[in-house]
């Protein structure tokens, strides 16, 4: 039994995103709203996708445009008050994201429950934020100093809006971010809900056989039963929502529909 099946309780399973409104500081915060509002949106998806049938859960600050390479304290006492506030109607797995922030995600996921956190934690990439330099060493070492050694690290060797810096292939990133302790490598495409190659995919899973790598972007009901010839999971957030658009609420026929597009790619993976 391999991390994901230990952690979600099946094979290849579905982590489904749950996008907060912008929180505190950022430009798409609703001030008069407050917390209380966020705490209504992703409560609203929260009861969907689990209705629906997801796997897992990863709760994100995907509207605090423009994005931040390091996120303040007013973003962490947010996300965590927000899930804190949702935790007693949770009943599978959950993630967070602090966008682009490994080191607050980690804190978050202490401070709440969360099973694992996802950001990009190796390699050099030229963004469109400016240089992403993650430091793995201080990654894993800040994990085990607040007693989150259990949390596990899903890392993004193939970030959004950026580009490798040097000539290392995905094959190589895969093999160096297992070696350096990820429990999961994801493959994204070049922003959410973007495809990502699925030559990429194939290469990272042939170089890691024994780690698991999950499908971070662009995942569709259309489109998982491919994906799970390869993929050891999915993250899916865009294509569950209202016209396939991120910012809208989830729609429960997307969801569904995907869950039982899952399930049917499950069943024939397993023969």
């Amino acid at each position: 039994m391999d991390v994901l099946e230990r952690t979600f309780g099946v094979r290849k399973p579905v982590i489904a995103m749950l996008h907060l409104p912008g929180l505190p500081g950022r430009p798409w915060h609703d001030v008069p709203g407050g917390i209380g509002r966020a705490v209504d949106i992703v409560g609203r998806d929260l009861a969907r996708l689990q209705d629906a049938g997801v796997d897992g859960l990863m709760y994100c600050n995907e509207a605090d445009l423009p994005y931040q390479l390091k996120v303040g304290p007013e973003i962490v006492a947010a996300m965590a008050s927000v899930v804190g506030q949702l935790k007693r109607d949770v009943r599978i797995p959950f993630g967070v994201n602090l966008l682009w922030d490994a080191i607050a995600s980690l804190a978050v996921a202490r401070a709440t429950g969360a099973v694992f956190v996802r950001e990009v934690m190796t390699g050099v990439y030229e963004s469109d934020l400016g240089m992403i330099e993650p430091s793995i060493g201080a990654i894993g070492g800040y994990r085990t100093a607040i007693g989150a050694s259990d949390v596990l690290l899903f890392d993004n060797i193939a970030p959004e809006f950026a580009s490798a810096i040097g000539h290392r292939t995905i094959a190589d990133r895969a093999r160096g971010a297992a070696f350096l302790g990820a429990d999961a490598i994801l493959i994204s495409g070049p922003a959410a809900g973007t495809p990502f190659a699925m030559s990429d995919l194939v290469m990272a899973k042939e170089a890691v056989p024994n780690t698991p790598v999950i499908a971070n972007t662009g995942v569709r009901a259309s489109t998982i039963g491919d994906i799970f010839k390869v993929a050891d999971g999915a993250i899916v957030g865009t294509s569950l929502k209202h016209d396939g658009v991120t910012w809208n609420e989830v729609d429960p026929d997307r969801a569904r529909a995907l869950v039982d597009a899952a399930r049917a790619a499950r069943a024939v993976a397993a023969g």
